[in-house]
């Protein structure tokens, strides 16, 4: 088969975007066997494509062999012309200043909340999400806070399929589910209790522009402080608030 492809059919845009799509936040580093598995590719072909990539720094090869992405993607992710990040990361500061615990901004990619943004310090309880991570929507905060504020026809879609539970503690009952986010929705913040770690529980408020949730601003506390979460809702739905009222100012520029 020409190339050593396995589907000749492919372009080779799609063999280099399978390349790419290869890595995510639970295969960050991979070798070329590894990506040939994910990818369904032939070795040979995965050779070729990652000398090429690597050449202009998509990827970048340690010192083991294995490769990574590289600083060409992130330059040009920078381009992206959405001002979110840049107008929420000073408010996420501002939260984090005054309550010391994990702070994040994340939004919707499909059924996944995708994390775009971080502050956190040394003494903040750990968790599973970092910049650039993916997790479900219903066992996070921030996952809940979105999609309480979807139309219906998402909430259903998204209801009817089978629900990851990640600890004993997530909800995945369609109706039980369901319920919470009509009270998420009705008190305007969301919170969890050990559903997607152990150990943590949160509160999560989205960025509304209009009735669109553009985004929500999580913080994580330590379970054993969950009585403290209440306090902290106030200036999580402040953060919120002028968070959209920066972005909408934001996309109002010419």
């Amino acid at each position: 088969m020409a190339g050593g492809a396995r589907d000749p059919g492919r372009s080779v845009t799609s063999r280099v975007l399978a390349i790419l799509g290869a890595f995510d936040a639970h295969h960050p580093r991979l070798t070329l066997t590894e990506i040939a598995e994910r990818t369904g590719m032939a070795l040979s072909t995965v050779h070729r494509l990652a000398g090429e990539l690597e050449e202009w720094r998509a990827l970048r090869r340690g010192a083991d062999g294995r490769y990574q992405i590289g600083r060409r993607l992130w330059e040009l992710g920078q381009l992206a012309p959405d001002p979110l990040q840049e107008v929420a990361h000073p408010w996420l500061q501002e939260l984090f200043g005054g309550t010391g615990e994990n702070v994040h901004l994340a939004v919707r990619d499909g059924l996944e909340v995708l994390y775009v943004d971080k502050v956190y310090g040394k003494r903040a309880v750990p968790i599973v999400s970092r910049t650039g991570t993916r997790l479900p929507m219903h066992p996070t905060g921030v996952g809940k806070a979105l999609l309480a504020y979807e139309p219906g026809w998402f909430v259903g879609s998204y209801l009817s399929r089978p629900l990851e539970r990640p600890t004993p503690h997530t909800i995945t009952e369609p109706g039980r589910l369901a319920r919470e986010l009509i009270q998420v929705r009705a008190q305007g913040y969301a919170t969890t209790h050990e559903e997607m770690t152990l150990g943590s529980c949160s509160a999560a408020a989205p960025v509304l522009v209009g009735d669109r949730p553009v985004a929500a601003v999580g913080i994580v506390v330590s379970s054993r402080r969950v009585r403290e979460l209440p306090r902290l809702v106030d200036p999580l739905l402040a953060v919120a608030a002028g968070i959209a009222g920066d972005y909408r100012a934001a996309l109002a520029r010419p």
